[in-house]
């Protein structure tokens, strides 16, 4: 066994927070969980990266796969989550993106095991899964120059 093979190593997924401008109001994309661990609450879109996939690109994937929305823009790396029992699964890093739309009439439909997506008030998004809402504050901190 080498000495990397002693190391435990986490899942590693990719989330993006998406913003949009709607006349002046900022707006998140979430989707609706449709499976468990928190089957039923909104979360951020993202999930697993498959072996060997970039976080960047885990995380446009996975917001195509359950939103529909194939981002090709620019992703800003708000930072890595990893803190002990954010997951029920196990120990989980996430390195999640800020995603900042041009165009506020985007469509988007919930896919994959996204059993919805939608819009809703940056400044009053429903209850979210896992450490998404300390997600949210970072991405608001980003967004406010901080």
């Amino acid at each position: 066994m080498t000495r990397f093979e002693e190391y435990e190593r986490p899942a590693v997924t990719g989330d993006t927070v998406v913003i949009r401008d709607v006349a002046g109001r900022r707006e998140v994309l979430l989707i609706r969980r449709g499976h468990e661990p928190f089957a039923g609450m909104w979360a951020l879109p993202g999930g697993f990266l498959d072996p060997y996939e970039a976080p960047q690109d885990g995380a446009r994937r996975e917001l195509t796969e359950e939103t529909g929305l194939a981002w090709d823009g620019p992703l800003a790396c708000i930072g890595g989550f990893g803190k002990r029992g954010r997951d029920p699964r196990g120990w989980t890093v996430s390195v999640v993106y800020l995603a900042v739309l041009d165009d506020p009439d985007v469509a988007v439909a919930g896919g994959d095991d996204a059993a919805e997506a939608a819009w809703h008030p940056l400044d009053d998004p429903p209850q979210l899964a896992f450490d998404h809402g300390e997600i949210l504050d970072a991405a608001r901190e980003m967004l406010a120059g901080g």
